[in-house]
């Protein structure tokens, strides 16, 4: 072979060995990546044995996206291969992540049929970091609920649900993240919001002791069980066969906020479900359940049968 009898390779040797180009290895070699050895009298370049196996690394790094000064230093021992290929990696999630939010965008702006405003609206909304998404969402809670004694158990509900776009958002993701940006933007959103709360406020005072967060949560999972049953079964929330449903729910319901069951109760409880039954509170809550990926939730056919049960009492 060529490199057993001769102490040096040309620049065509290595081009051979390699597979690279010779006009490929002169601009690295220009560049002092991979520096000649010593040259011929007619002033041609030569490297030495070891030239194939740095070039070798040079094109491995240089296919991962290094820059020729960072592969210049790990040649030269400043830094190692391996530090070079953290950095390069967390740099390549990044770009990963970027890519993967794009996509999730053109897809959304395609089954959308979007307008060039709403597609730049939603690029600039998806690429909002995570921090940036929650300080959004922190600044309608704290709007809307500012100078209000809201129940804390509440506001930490609020403050727990917080959108989280995942590594590898869907169209859904994207699509319910742009929603959920622009509800919580909205000013009459806000205002109603804020009513309900008020609303929520006085009808505490009014009642009595009620349990913490964990008996409110089997009360309506109780509700929703119920009335989903009646729904199933055909029964309308006027007909006959309704009556002993509504009366259990509000004798649970009465029994929760400690007051006592009678006529001024039932009106008392139905004010509060029109108030606050909005169909955008509970459009707010399946947003961020879509964006997190979790089961939505839907009490709205719940509420509505209530409702509805007790009008026609």
């Amino acid at each position: 072979m060529d490199g057993d009898t001769t102490p040096f390779h040309s620049i065509g040797d290595l081009a051979r060995l390699t597979g690279l180009t010779v006009k490929t290895i002169r601009f690295w070699s220009d560049a002092g990546v991979v520096q000649p050895a010593a040259r011929t009298p007619a002033g041609y370049r030569l490297y030495d044995h070891d030239a194939p196996a740095r070039l070798g690394l040079v094109r491995t790094l240089r296919e991962l996206g290094v820059g020729l000064a960072t592969v210049r230093q790990v040649l030269e021992r400043e830094v190692t291969v391996a530090e070079v290929a953290a950095v390069h990696a967390e740099a390549l999630d990044l770009q990963i992540r970027t890519l993967q939010l794009r996509r999730a965008v053109l897809r959304a702006v395609a089954g959308r049929g979007s307008t060039p405003e709403e597609t730049e609206l939603m690029h600039k909304l998806a690429n909002l970091s995570d921090q940036e998404r929650r300080r959004l969402v922190g600044d309608f809670i704290d709007s809307t609920f500012e100078g209000l004694d809201v129940d804390p158990e509440f506001l930490a509900t609020m403050r727990n649900g917080m959108p989280e776009l995942p590594e590898e958002p869907t169209t859904a993701q994207i699509d319910a993240w742009v929603e959920l940006a622009g509800l919580v933007q909205d000013d009459a959103f806000r205002a109603a919001m804020r009513r309900a709360a008020v609303d929520q406020i006085q009808a505490r005072e009014q009642a009595g002791s009620r349990p913490g967060p964990e008996g409110a949560k089997q009360l309506a999972a109780l509700i929703q069980e119920r009335t989903t049953q009646a729904r199933e079964a055909g029964i309308g929330p006027g007909t006959a066969e309704a009556r002993p449903v509504l009366d259990d729910l509000v004798a649970r319901c009465a029994e929760w906020t400690g007051q006592e069951n009678g006529p001024e109760f039932r009106q008392w409880l139905l004010d509060r479900l029109e108030i606050g039954h909005d169909a955008r509170f509970e459009r707010y809550w399946q947003l961020i359940a879509v964006i997190n990926g979790r089961p939505v939730p839907d009490m709205g056919p719940a509420t509505e049968w209530l409702a509805a049960a007790l009008r026609a009492a």
